[in-house]
């Protein structure tokens, strides 16, 4: 016997685990490792056709990994809420050992004066605890209304996390947008200019027109058709920077984002104080810092508690079992039991207490000045997102009065100069600014979207 439990210990000493956990395995919702994950890019997921700005937000939703991650971290803090609660319940659990001694014990304790019992070297023992705490000095109760007020703060971020995560999602869109009409002015005057070439080519042999007219359309024309690369690859990026957002791997060549840029003759924007006053009571990370600060001071209340008294109900049922060589008289097992209450006092923790007090009032204050510089933080966030939203407005109107005068311009100038009034410096000049004016104007609209949903990620507006 005693060769057989030597042998167990000297086996499974050092083993950390029988089954570790693979770092890289997928988990069920309850944690448990799965065989394996379904794909991001499954055909539900993958859009059909054109894609509109609610298809992709409710994709990225699905499929967004930072979003799963905040959501993992609201099960961390639930899981531990109930660990904090689960504290103050009563514990039960089954204790067993095997204990060789030098001398000879007495298997079950002495009831009476001059009681026969056993004795031997080698006695197992098995018994079913239960423990139950009194009293902790408000220390079970602080920790229990810290994890609870944890938890409220994480689901804050994970609800702050999408708010974000829609308003990436809603810049990229509009800014696809708006970059597929400037390649489309792009090719529209690369087109003008080669239909403006022919007829120079044509004024030339007719002797109506310089060469030089045509040296100076040549570089015109070149100029446009690297500005066409450089957007078209500029294109190309928005397009996988949004696939990356909707979690959809290397699929960005197959999003087509379809939808209106157009600026919508009224909408309602909120004057500054209503702004704040809905940031104050609706944007996540705020109200998860306020949660956090107010779990802190639960915190600092717990790390007191510790420098009272606890008491604990402790009770105990099992038996004893001689399992070596015995003498005296009775049999070779017997039950025992005990109940009772255990008092603990703090006397000295060699400054553990206090030192765990004063880390905790550090986190306070340092919680309460994270707060405060968040209470900037938004105030600026929500002048800034007005004043993008006022400034974006007024550019789009100012702009789009200018496109009809360039392209009427542009109309007079090829006129004059096909008639031999003109100069092809002029043509080439009114050419530039019309496409400077359309390019400007579809990215400005572009502004103006992602301007409004700034405004309602500023002040956590769903």
């Amino acid at each position: 016997m005693k060769i057989s439990l030597a042998l167990m210990m000297v086996l499974l000493a050092g083993c950390a685990s029988m089954r570790p956990t693979d770092p890289y395995k997928p988990l069920d919702g309850r944690g448990r490792a799965v065989s394996a994950r379904p794909p991001l890019t499954s055909p539900a997921t993958m859009p059909q056709g054109a894609l509109t700005l609610l298809q992709a937000i409710e994709i990225a939703m699905a499929n967004n990994p930072e979003v799963a991650a905040r959501g993992w971290d609201a099960a961390v803090a639930q899981a531990r809420q109930e660990q904090a609660f689960g504290a103050r319940l009563p514990r039960l659990g089954a204790v067993g050992g095997y204990t060789h001694y030098l001398d000879d014990q007495r298997l079950i304790a002495a009831s009476r004066d001059a009681a026969p019992g056993l004795f031997s070297r080698d006695i197992v023992s098995g018994d079913l605890v239960l423990s139950m705490p009194l009293f902790a000095g408000g220390r079970l109760v602080n920790q229990v209304n810290a994890a609870e007020l944890l938890q409220q703060a994480a689901g804050h971020r994970l609800a702050r996390s999408r708010e974000e995560l829609v308003f990436n999602v809603t810049s990229f869109f509009y800014n696809i947008l708006a970059q597929r009409y400037v390649i489309a002015s792009l090719d529209f005057s690369q087109q003008t200019l080669t239909e403006h070439l022919k007829r120079i080519d044509a004024l030339v042999e007719a002797q109506k027109a310089a060469r030089v007219d045509r040296m100076r359309t040549d570089v015109r024309l070149a100029d446009i058709q690297q500005q066409l690369v450089r957007e078209k690859n500029l294109m190309a990026v928005q397009h996988r920077a949004l696939a990356s957002l909707l979690g959809l791997g290397d699929h960005a060549a197959s999003l087509t984002p379809q939808g209106a840029l157009d600026q919508p003759e009224k909408i309602a924007v909120p004057d500054l104080e209503t702004a704040l006053a809905a940031a104050w009571t609706e944007r996540g990370d705020y109200l998860a810092a306020r949660a956090a600060l107010e779990a802190q001071a639960f915190a600092v209340d717990a790390a007191k508690a510790a420098h009272w008294p606890t008491v604990s109900l402790q009770g105990a049922y099992g038996g004893r079992w001689a399992v070596g060589p015995a003498i005296g008289t009775g049999d070779e097992q017997g039950d025992v039991g005990r109940a009772g209450l255990l008092l603990e006092v703090p006397i000295f923790e060699g400054g553990q207490i206090d030192a765990r007090v004063r880390e905790q009032r550090a986190n306070l204050s340092a919680a309460q000045d994270r707060l405060r510089a968040l209470d900037f933080q938004v105030r600026l966030e929500v002048e800034t997102a007005l004043l993008n939203v006022a400034s974006s407005s007024e550019r789009a109107a100012a702009i789009r009065k200018s496109i009809a005068q360039a392209s009427e311009s542009l109309r007079i100038e090829q006129q004059k100069y096909d008639l031999g009034k003109g100069a092809i410096v002029d043509v080439l000049d009114a050419q530039a600014a019309l496409l400077a004016s359309e390019t400007t104007y579809y990215r400005v609209l572009a502004d103006f979207h992602t301007a409004l949903a700034q405004l309602k990620l500023v002040t956590g507006e769903e």
